[in-house]
C-alpha cells in the first residue's frame, strides 16, 4: 500500500490550477468571480494521485452515475460512493491521496475562506473554523445547489453572474451550518427594502446600459450586506434578485417577439443570453413554449 501523503512545504496552489494538474484535463465549463470564488464542471478519467494543499476550499457533487472514491489523509482512509445527493469537501490547505478507478462527471465550487468569514459576519454567526473533510457525504441540499449552478453556467452574462453571487452566499451559509466546526445560527431579517432602496435596485436591474448588476453593487446601493439585501429584496418582491431579473428579461423578450420582427437569435443577443439555445430553454421554462411557437400563436 502506498504511504499516506505528507503535507508539502511551499505556497498553496489556486484550486482550479491544482485540479487541472491532478485531473490532466481542463473543465468543460467554468465561471469565476474574484470576490466570491469559482464554479467548474469537469469530466475526467480515472485518478490515482495526491491532491496538494490549495488556497480555496473545494466542495464537489456528482450529476449522474455511481462511482467509488478512495481517499487517504494521513493514517485515515475514507471510502465512499460518488452519486447524486452527496458532497465531497477538501478543506483549504489539506492534502490527500485519491484513487478513482473510472471516468466521472463532477461539479466543483472553489470557495475562498474569506467568503466564509464574510457570510458568517453578515449572518451574525460565530467566526467559522475550517471546513470538515467529507468524502461522498449525504447532503442533498448542498448537492442540489451545486447542480443548479452547473445549469446556469451557459446563461446570460448578467443573469449568470448574479445567480452565482447568490448561490455562493447560500452555499457558504449552508457549509457553515452543516460542515464547519461552529454551526451557524442565522438571525432573522425583519421586513423588506425601503421604497427608495427597492426603486434603486429595480432601476439598476432594469437598466439597458452597462450598469453593474452584481449582488455587491445592489447591496451597496441599499446600504446592506449581500446576505441581508437578498433576504430583504425577496421579502419585498417575492423573488430573489436573480429570479426577478430573469423574469424581467423574459418579459422584455415577450414584448419584442410580439411587437417586432426581430429574429429569435437577435432577441437572445440583445437580452444578454449567451446563445439562442440558452434563451429558448429559459423562455420555455417560464411559458411552456419555445419563443417561435409563442410568437406564432399570438400572430
Amino acid at each position: 500500500m502506498p504511504r499516506p501523503p505528507e503535507t508539502p512545504v511551499g505556497p498553496r496552489a489556486p484550486a482550479d490550477q491544482e485540479m487541472a494538474r491532478v485531473l490532466h484535463t481542463r473543465p468543460l465549463r467554468i465561471a469565476a468571480d474574484p470576490s466570491s470564488g469559482a464554479i467548474a464542471y469537469w469530466k475526467h478519467e480515472a485518478l490515482h494521485d495526491v491532491v496538494r494543499p490549495m488556497v480555496d476550499h473545494v466542495i464537489m457533487t456528482y450529476p449522474a452515475g455511481s462511482q467509488q472514491l478512495e481517499r487517504r489523509t494521513g493514517k485515515v482512509t475514507s471510502i465512499g460512493t460518488a452519486r447524486s445527493g452527496v458532497v465531497t469537501i477538501i478543506p483549504a490547505g489539506s492534502t490527500s491521496r485519491w484513487d478513482i478507478h473510472q471516468s466521472m462527471h463532477v461539479v466543483q465550487l472553489y470557495l475562498p475562506h474569506a467568503t466564509l468569514q464574510r457570510v458568517a459576519g453578515e449572518a451574525d454567526t460565530a467566526a467559522p473554523g475550517d471546513l470538515l473533510e467529507r468524502t461522498a457525504h449525504p447532503d442533498p441540499i448542498t448537492s442540489r445547489l451545486l447542480l443548479s449552478a452547473a445549469d446556469a453556467l451557459d446563461g446570460g452574462q448578467a443573469l449568470d453572474a448574479l445567480f452565482r453571487h447568490q448561490l455562493t452566499d447560500l452555499l457558504a451559509n449552508r457549509l457553515l451550518s452543516a460542515h464547519a466546526g461552529v454551526p451557524a445560527a442565522v438571525q432573522a431579517t425583519m421586513g423588506g427594502l425601503s421604497p427608495t432602496a427597492l426603486r434603486r435596485a429595480t432601476e439598476r436591474l432594469r437598466s439597458d446600459s452597462d450598469a453593474d448588476v452584481s449582488l455587491a453593487a445592489l447591496a451597496m446601493d441599499a446600504g446592506l450586506s449581500r446576505f441581508h439585501f437578498c433576504r430583504a429584496f425577496k421579502e419585498s418582491t417575492g423573488l430573489s434578485p436573480h429570479a426577478w431579473l430573469r423574469q424581467h428579461r423574459l418579459e422584455q423578450a415577450m414584448n419584442m417577439l410580439r411587437d417586432t420582427d426581430a429574429s429569435v437569435v437577435s432577441i437572445a443577443a440583445a437580452l444578454g443570453y449567451s446563445s439562442q439555445t440558452a434563451f429558448a430553454a429559459a423562455f420555455r421554462k417560464l411559458t411552456g413554449e419555445t419563443p417561435s411557437d409563442w410568437r406564432r400563436r399570438l400572430r
